[in-house]
C-alpha cells in the first residue's frame, strides 16, 4: 500500500465499542442507503444494507448466488483466510464466513463506498476477524497465502485486467489453495482459455443461462510475462493523449474504465470556462496553500487547477482507487511535486482535518441526491468563512443543491453557468 494513499480499513471489533461503532458507521451511509438484502446461505440469512450506486442493489445478483452454490459441497471449515476480490458490499466474502468461522475474511474493492457497505455489513451481520479495505485488483491486498479467495470478475473488466486477476492469484493464494470465479457468458470462452495452461488445474467449469462458475488452483508456475501485474506496470493504460482548451494543452496517461479516455467532456469545458472567471480571481491575489478536489476521474481538472493555482497541497479525495492513482500521475508528470499531493480513497467530498481554500469537484450520476446533499453540507464544515466550492453536474442535481435549505444554511451561490445538459455552480461558506 502507498503511503500517500488513505484507505478504508476493517479490524475486528471488541464488544465494548461493536455497538456504538456500528450506530457512526449507519449514521454515515443512512444518505447513500437505498435498501436491505437478504442472503440465505449455509443455514443462515444474512443482511447486507447497500447502496443504489454499488452493483446489484437490488438483490444480490445470480452470478453471486451461482458461486455460492459450487462452494456448497466444499469443507472450509479449516481455512486459516478468505480473500474477496472486488467485493462490492460483500455477499461472497461475509457469506463463506458462514462455513469457515475461523476464517479472517479480506474484502477489497477500488471502490470506497463498497468498502465501507462491506465494513458495515460485517458488523450488521456480527461477523468477527472481518478487514475491509481498498485495492486496485491485487495491488494493495496486505497479505498472502489464502486458502480461498473468491471474486464476481467484472463484466467490463477489459480482457488483460481479467487475465492478469485470474493469474496474478498464484501471488497471494497458499501452496493448493482454492481460487473460485464467476463471470458473465460472454467471458466464459476467454477465462476457459486462460486458464487451460500448464501449472493450472481446473477443478470445476460449470455453464449456466448467463454465467459461468470456474474453480481452479495453481500447480506449477505461471508465465504471465506477455500482460502487465499491477497498475505501475501498465495494466489499466489506455494511451497518452493530447487534450486542448483554448490555448492550453495537457498531455495526460488515460485509463481503461474512466470516461473522458479520448476525448474531453463538456462538463470539464463547462468547468474551465468557470475556472477563467474574473469572480475567482480573488484567490489568485490571496493565493491558494491548499486546494481539494473530488471525483478526480483522470486527472485532467486537478491538472488544470495545479496550473491555474499553484497550491502548496493538492488533497485527491474520492470513492475510486484508479481515479485516484491515475490522477496524481498526471500531476506529477505535468510538473506537480509528489510530496504536494494527498490523496484520501473515501465517499467524502472534503477530508477529515483538511481545511482548503478552494474544492472543486465533480457529482458523480450515479449518486442520488441525498447523497449529494450530505456530502457538500458536511464539506462546508470543513471550510472557513470565504472559502469557495465549484461543483460540476447535471443541470438537475445543480439546482436541487441550489435550492437545498441545509446547503443554504451553510453556503452562499455565488455564480452558476449552464449548457447542454450541465451546470457548474461556485458556492462560498457562509
Amino acid at each position: 500500500m502507498r503511503s500517500t494513499d488513505r484507505l478504508w480499513s476493517c479490524r475486528p471489533l471488541t464488544d465494548s465499542v461493536t455497538s456504538t461503532h456500528h450506530k457512526m458507521v449507519s449514521n454515515m451511509l443512512d444518505p447513500y442507503t437505498k435498501k436491505t438484502v437478504d442472503l440465505h446461505y449455509a443455514g443462515t440469512t444474512l443482511h447486507f444494507a447497500v447502496a443504489q450506486s454499488l452493483f446489484s442493489s437490488h438483490q444480490v445478483d445470480v452470478g453471486t448466488h451461482h458461486l455460492l452454490k459450487s462452494l456448497v459441497d466444499i469443507d472450509l471449515s479449516h481455512a486459516r483466510k478468505i480473500l474477496d476480490l472486488g467485493c462490492g458490499y460483500g455477499p461472497l466474502g461475509l457469506a463463506l464466513a458462514q462455513v469457515a468461522p475461523e476464517s479472517e475474511i479480506h474484502l477489497v474493492d477500488r471502490d470506497a463506498l463498497a468498502v465501507a457497505f462491506a465494513r458495515h455489513n460485517g458488523i450488521l451481520n456480527e461477523i468477527p476477524n472481518v478487514r475491509a479495505y481498498g485495492s486496485l485488483g491485487y495491488d494493495d491486498v496486505i497479505e498472502e497465502d489464502f486458502d480461498v479467495v473468491v471474486s464476481n470478475i467484472p463484466g467490463k473488466a477489459g480482457k488483460s485486467v481479467i487475465r492478469s486477476l485470474l493469474l496474478r492469484a498464484e501471488r497471494v493464494v497458499s501452496t493448493d489453495g482454492l481460487i473460485a470465479v464467476v463471470v458473465v457468458s460472454p467471458l466464459e470462452e476467454l477465462v476457459e482459455k486462460t486458464l487451460s495452461s500448464p501449472g493450472i488445474e481446473i477443478l470445476l467449469h460449470r455453464t449456466t443461462a448467463a454465467h459461468a462458475v470456474f474453480h481452479y488452483r495453481f500447480t506449477g508456475e505461471q508465465d504471465a510475462s506477455d500482460i502487465p501485474s499491477s497498475w505501475a506496470d501498465g495494466l489499466y493504460d489506455r494511451a497518452t493523449i493530447t487534450f486542448t482548451l483554448d490555448r492550453t494543452v495537457l498531455a495526460l496517461r488515460t485509463m481503461r474504465g474512466l470516461a473522458e479516455f479520448d476525448t474531453l467532456s463538456y462538463a470539464t469545458i463547462l468547468a474551465y470556462k468557470a475556472l477563467q472567471d474574473p469572480i475567482l480571481h480573488g484567490l489568485d491575489d490571496a493565493g491558494v496553500d491548499r486546494l481539494c478536489i473530488f471525483n478526480p476521474g483522470q486527472g485532467i481538472l486537478p491538472v488544470l487547477l495545479w496550473r491555474r493555482f499553484a497550491p502548496q497541497q493538492l488533497d485527491l479525495v474520492g470513492r475510486d482507487l484508479l481515479a485516484l492513482r491515475t490522477s496524481r500521475q498526471n500531476l506529477i508528470d505535468n510538473g506537480c511535486s509528489q510530496d504536494a499531493i494527498k490523496l484520501h480513497h473515501e465517499t467524502s467530498f472534503v477530508p477529515e482535518n483538511s481545511h482548503p481554500t478552494l474544492v472543486v469537484g465533480r457529482l458523480r450520476h450515479d449518486e442520488g441526491p441525498d447523497a449529494v446533499e450530505h456530502a457538500l453540507v458536511t464539506a462546508a464544515t470543513h471550510l472557513e468563512q470565504g472559502d469557495r466550492i465549484l461543483v460540476i453536474g447535471g443541470s438537475t442535481p445543480i439546482t436541487r443543491l441550489i435550492k437545498s435549505k441545509p446547503v443554504g444554511r451553510q453556503l452562499r451561490t455565488l455564480k452558476r453557468k449552464r449548457g447542454k445538459g450541465n451546470s457548474t455552480a461556485l458556492f462560498v461558506r457562509k
